[in-house]
């Protein structure tokens, strides 16, 4: 659907007033709603953490306002895949290089020492991080589970709390290890029993089914070679009878391929299909080797695939996703940054941005555009959690996730023409107000919540503990 320009005063239904807060003065309000309009000089009220009011000439009262004047507006940016406790081994000098299995083998010996303060001071730091770069909500694959660790998954979503910050976290696992045939260390895998039973605690304790939700968990088994084809199908009706969502890895790498087809005579998508998972409840990360017929299979069954274009070009053997044959497909397409060790970064502006480059390095000029990447990053990213209408976009009734971008300065000299393009093309970009239910977690471009300085000190000193463990 083309981008539609509101040209003359328009405003949804207009909030009781007060309203919470008002963002006015924009450049553009980029709505992101099924018709993708597009408000000059417009503003975005919030009311009890929901939008209340979209629109452009009067604006409501509001207790308080935020000037976004020079800048672009758009919905909170959706991480929709991400390892954040990996940011304790970014850019780990001995297997930067490596192909993405011994990427893997040479880092599971470090993340074994993962324990509840380590889990919580990269959660903290990877959340931060994400929203300085635009992102209001981000899922988070934490798949393992060190023996003695502790609750990690619990210390991840305490630090979402404090910092204000929607989270989606997902209860990894892996439960075939290297003398079992897998890839992982024992010193990383649990009992399937244990596993699950796990996953059961941690959606009674702390998801939330609510419309908009700070907390919502799913289940993730990692991968067709780590965990047990029993597994993903137990994984999958414990799902369907909780009322959650379920998130695995699926078809990113060529040694992928070669490894399901020689344990289960299938390849991955044929697997994942096998296991009971072909269902609109799922998610995938990465999906850069499916088939034409396989795409067709997805998007039939409303599989979504969160699309990692920095991930895929540094360790994911050299392919490119199908994105555009996706969405064509029916299929829900979000970005994701994947692991901090392996894209070493969480900017979901700086993933916007290489999506974009790579799909038109892929297809051409009119393989993607910057509007296209902007649906990803919102309302493809909430199809993919199953928020579809609640998340990523700034309608009435939606969740108050505002991203006020500048768009001034030296890097945006001269791109008078179109703000959303210029977004992507110019910058870099990082945001000078991030908004999570109507209370800003970035204002003026400084994290609100207290105690950086502390964090990153706690960080440090776990991180060179983990690292460590590498010459034992």
């Amino acid at each position: 659907m083309t981008a539609r320009r509101a040209e003359a005063d328009h405003a949804e239904p207009s909030p009781r007033l007060p309203a919470d807060l008002l963002i006015r003065g924009a450049v553009l309000v980029a709505t992101c709603d099924g018709e993708r309009r597009e408000l000059a000089g417009g503003w975005v009220a919030i009311t009890d953490g929901l939008v209340s009011g979209v629109g452009t000439g009067p604006e409501p009262a509001a207790a308080r306002v935020l000037d976004a004047g020079g800048c672009l507006v758009t919905p909170g940016l959706i991480n929709t895949h991400h390892h954040i406790y990996q940011n304790l081994t970014r850019s780990y000098g001995p297997v930067v290089n490596g192909t993405l299995f011994e990427w893997l083998t040479g880092l599971y010996p470090l993340w074994a020492g993962l324990d509840e303060e380590a889990s919580y001071l990269s959660a903290w730091a990877g959340l931060a991080e994400l929203a300085l770069g635009g992102c209001t909500t981000s899922t988070d694959h934490l798949y393992v589970a060190p023996s003695g660790g502790g609750d990690l998954w619990s210390a991840e979503i305490e630090a979402a709390r404090q910092l204000g910050f929607r989270f989606h976290p997902t209860r990894g696992s892996m439960s075939v290890s290297a003398k079992d045939g897998g890839l992982p260390p024992d010193s990383v895998v649990q009992d399937e029993d244990e596993i699950l039973a796990d996953c059961e605690r941690l959606v009674e304790r702390h998801h939330d089914a609510a419309h908009g939700a700070m907390v919502r968990v799913a289940i993730a088994p990692c991968s067709p070679f780590s965990v047990s084809p029993t597994l993903m199908r137990r994984a999958a009706e414990l799902a369907e009878r909780l009322d959650v969502r379920l998130h695995t890895h699926l078809a990113e790498d060529p040694d992928e391929d070669a490894y399901c087809l020689e344990r289960f005579g299938r390849r991955p998508i044929e697997q994942f299909e096998e296991v009971g998972w072909m269902t609109g409840r799922s998610w995938v990360a990465h999906c850069i080797y499916p088939s034409s017929e396989e795409i067709a299979r997805l998007g039939a069954a409303g599989v979504g695939v969160a699309h990692c274009p920095s991930s895929n070009m540094l360790i994911g053997g050299g392919g490119f996703a199908p994105v555009r044959e996706f969405r064509r497909a029916g299929v829900p397409v979000g970005l994701g940054c994947d692991g901090s060790a392996s894209t070493d970064s969480a900017s979901l502006w700086l993933e916007s941005r290489t999506a974009l480059l790579l799909g038109r390095q892929r297809l051409g000029p009119t393989g993607m555009t910057a509007r296209d990447v902007l649906d990803m990053a919102t309302r493809g990213g909430a199809a993919c959690l199953g928020r579809t209408g609640e998340l990523g976009e700034l309608t009435v009734g939606a969740v108050g996730d505002v991203v006020c971008w500048p768009l001034e300065g030296i890097a945006y000299a001269g791109a008078l023409t179109d703000p959303i393009e210029a977004w992507l093309r110019c910058g870099p970009s990082a945001a000078r107000h991030t908004v999570v239910a109507g209370r800003p977690v970035v204002e003026h471009g400084e994290l609100v919540a207290p105690g950086v300085e502390d964090i990153l000190a706690r960080h440090r000193a776990a991180s060179a503990r983990i690292q460590q463990l590498a010459g034992g």
